[in-house]
Formats: structure tokens, sequence, C-alpha cells
């Protein structure tokens, strides 16, 4: 951080926190419609280390997004239980925040308002304080010559490097990530993948990761966790023994990536079998 003299507030709002633990313990989550009753998630069990960065891969409607929003407390699951740091996950809390494939940026405020935002929270910060951390992680996601920018004028990669600033500003334990470049150019994600692997190293978080795309998983995770369809459970777990930063077109990466989908393929074709 290049701002001079840091108060006492700020240095203890930027110093690295201890990530979350997390344990998933026989998760089930159904959705009533009038086409009948869906089951979303069967007794899912899977628990992620401290700082340890994990990846979720699935067909679409596996399940993926409604255990990430378990994770978070903004859903409670039908049975089973989800613990952080061995305490009952009940409700949102600033320990663990969302990004998700939307930006989801207030467009009456500028890039600098936007990542302010969440520290309007902090009572213990004042406003030169709140300003201070703000443009700390407009570095990290070298986005400090755009913070006056209005949102409208940001391109679409921008706007996720505004959106990821905003949800490490409160210093969470876990941050939670529902398929943020999804929507991006290819180009772009690659560049984000970069950058998302040197924030995770220096800011040491837990991420708990869900996508579609198993390139992307296997460039991101130290596990990628394979979902089956229709109910979503897990049904295969890779651990990815790459060096980091990770070369999304190296070979080694594309032999991680060949096995998962095999195995995502594999998955696919015995639905459909036990369908028919």
């Amino acid at each position: 951080m290049r701002f001079g003299h840091k108060t006492g507030s700020v240095t203890e709002e930027l110093a690295l926190v201890s990530p979350s633990k997390l344990a998933i313990d026989k998760v089930s989550k159904s959705f009533r419609s009038r086409a009948g009753t869906v089951l979303a998630l069967d007794r899912v069990s899977l628990n992620v280390a401290e700082a340890e960065f994990v990846c979720i891969v699935g067909a679409s409607g596996c399940g993926k997004s409604t255990l990430l929003n378990i994770i978070a407390g903004l859903e409670k699951p039908d049975s089973g239980t989800v613990l952080a740091d061995g305490k009952p996950v009940t409700a949102p809390g600033r320990e663990r925040l969302v990004m998700f494939q939307e930006p989801a940026l207030f467009p009456w405020l500028d890039v600098l308002g936007n990542v302010l935002f969440p520290l309007k929270l902090k009572p213990n910060l004042t406003k030169k304080d709140r300003r201070d951390v703000a443009k700390y992680y407009l570095e990290l996601v070298e986005l400090t010559r755009f913070e006056r920018s209005n949102i409208h004028e940001l391109s679409g990669g921008m706007k996720q490097r505004v959106a990821l600033a905003r949800a490490l500003a409160p210093n969470p334990r876990v941050l939670l990530m529902d398929e943020p470049f999804a929507a991006l150019d290819a180009l772009t994600r690659e560049q984000l993948y970069g950058d998302l692997q040197r924030i995770w190293k220096s800011r040491r978080k837990t991420i708990v990761f869900v996508t579609h795309n198993v390139r992307e998983a296997v460039c991101l995770g130290d596990r990628v966790l394979l979902f089956s369809p229709h109910p979503g459970r897990v049904q295969e777990e890779f651990v990815i023994e790459l060096p980091r930063p990770r070369d999304l077109n190296s070979v080694e990466l594309a032999t991680y990536a060949s096995r998962i989908t095999h195995a995502l393929k594999s998955g696919a074709q015995s639905e459909t079998a036990t369908a028919k």
C-alpha cells in the first residue's frame, strides 16, 4: 500500500485474518414447484481447509450455486449442517462474502464509491480510514487510475475487478465465487485467472469457486470437486498438483482437464441411462 502514514485502524483492517475452514455434512436441499418437488442436493459432505482454493464443477442445475448459497447463509438446508470454524452457519455474515456472475455494482456510485460501500458497516473506521482501505484494494486489482470512473464506462472485466475489490474490502475469511467470469471473453478471463491467483496468495482467503468451465477449475483450484447431476452429489475429487501461477494453455493443465471432462461426461451418460 502506497499511502504513507496509516492509522492503527487501517493497519488492523488490512492485516491478514485467519482464513476459515468449512465442514459441510450431509446437506440436502429440495425445491417445490407446480411440477413437483426437485431434490437439488442429496447428502453432500465435504471439507475445505484454511486458505484452500476449492472449485466445484458440474452441469447446469446440479446444485452448485445452491450449495454456495447455503454456505453463505443465504439459504437453509432441509437437513445436514454447515460449520465455519466449528460454528454453525445459520445466516449471512461478514466472514463469508459472495461474488456473483453479475457484478451487481451501484451505477450511481463511481468505482471508489462501490468499494467504499461495504466499509460503511465498519464503525471503527473513520472516513479517511475507509478511503485508504478502499484504495488499497483498488490497487490490488490494478484499478487505481479508474477510481473516479463511472460504472457504465468500464469493460466487463473491469467491472468484475471492482466487484472483487468490493468483496475483499471487508476482509472476509471466506470468499464464495459463483461463476464470476462466465460472461467475459476468453482473453479477459485468462487475465483474471492470474490476478485471482496472485490475490489469493497474498491475502490468504479460503475460496469456494463454482463453475461449469473445467479448464478454469483446474487453472484455479487446489482441488476440483465434480458434482453429479440431478440431484447434486460429490461424484469425484481431483487434487491439482500443478505449480502456480498456472498457464491455462499448458499440456499439464490440459491433461487434468481431460480427465475431469471424461468423468463429467461419464456421469452425464450414466444419468441419461438411468432416466431411460
